[in-house]
C-alpha cells in the first residue's frame, strides 16, 4: 500500500528504495522503516515553471541526496526547470541561429546535457567512450543535429535525472578523494566535480536565456 507524502515531511530514517521518471514528473519510492510502510513522493519534481514559484533550493532537501550535495541536485534541478520555461513554445527553425557570432539556443541545450554527462562519467573514474566523444563533437555543428526543441529537452530533462540517481548513492566521506579529468588527468576532486557541472551548467542557462530573448526579439521584428 502506498502512502502520499510531502517531501518535507519524510522522517529522517526514510531510505529511497526506487526511482519512476514519467514525462516532466519525478516519482521517488521511500522505506518507511519504522512504519514499516512504503510512500510516494510524488510530483516533487516538475520541470514545468508555473509562474512565482519558488526556486528549486527554497522547497526543502531533495530526498535520498545527502546534505553536502543537496546544493548540486538543487542546481540542477534548476537548470531543468530554467529550460523549459526559457524554451517554451521557440521556433525549431531558429534552434541554430548565433546573433552576433555568440553560441547559439541548441548549443547550450547541447552542451549543458553534455557537461553533465562527461564530469559525472570523471566523477566514476571513468573515461568518455566514443559515443560521448562524438556528441562533444556535434555540439557546435547544425549540419548533423535534425533535433527538435522538444528532443533537446527530453535529453536534458533525462540526463539531470541520472545525475540524481547517481548523487543519491554517492557517500560523503568520499567527496574529498581525488578524481582526473580528461586525457590529462587534471587534477580536481570527487566534489569538485559536482560543483562544477552544477555550476557551469546554470552559467550556460544564463547565456541561454539572453541568446533566446534576442533570437525572439529579431525574429518577430524581422
Amino acid at each position: 500500500m502506498f502512502l502520499k507524502y510531502h517531501p518535507f515531511f519524510l522522517p529522517h530514517d526514510s531510505i529511497v528504495i526506487g526511482l519512476d521518471l514519467k514525462k516532466d514528473r519525478l516519482k521517488i519510492i521511500v522505506l518507511l522503516p519504522k512504519l514499516k510502510k512504503i510512500t510516494l513522493v510524488n510530483q516533487y519534481i516538475n520541470f514545468k515553471v508555473m509562474e512565482n514559484k519558488l526556486e528549486v533550493w527554497q522547497r526543502g532537501p531533495v530526498p535520498g541526496v545527502p546534505p553536502l550535495l543537496q546544493p548540486v541536485a538543487h542546481a540542477l534541478l534548476q537548470v531543468g526547470e530554467e529550460v523549459h520555461r526559457i524554451m517554451k513554445d521557440f521556433p525549431g527553425d531558429l534552434l541554430w541561429k548565433k546573433p552576433a557570432g555568440v553560441a547559439s539556443p541548441a548549443f547550450h541545450l547541447q552542451h549543458i546535457r553534455g557537461v553533465i554527462d562527461r564530469l559525472f562519467t570523471y566523477a566514476r573514474k571513468e573515461e568518455l567512450n566514443k559515443e560521448q566523444m562524438h556528441s562533444l563533437l556535434l555540439e557546435s555543428k547544425p549540419e548533423q543535429s535534425a533535433l527538435s526543441v522538444k528532443e533537446l529537452t527530453d535529453q536534458l530533462d533525462q540526463q539531470i535525472n541520472l545525475a540524481i540517481k547517481e548523487l543519491m548513492n554517492v557517500k560523503e566521506d568520499t567527496l574529498t578523494e581525488a578524481r582526473g579529468v580528461g586525457r590529462k588527468q587534471i587534477p580536481t576532486t570527487l566534489i569538485g566535480l559536482y560543483v562544477h557541472a552544477a555550476e557551469h551548467s546554470m552559467r550556460h542557462i544564463g547565456q541561454l536565456l539572453v541568446t533566446v530573448r534576442i533570437v525572439n526579439d529579431t525574429n518577430q521584428n524581422a
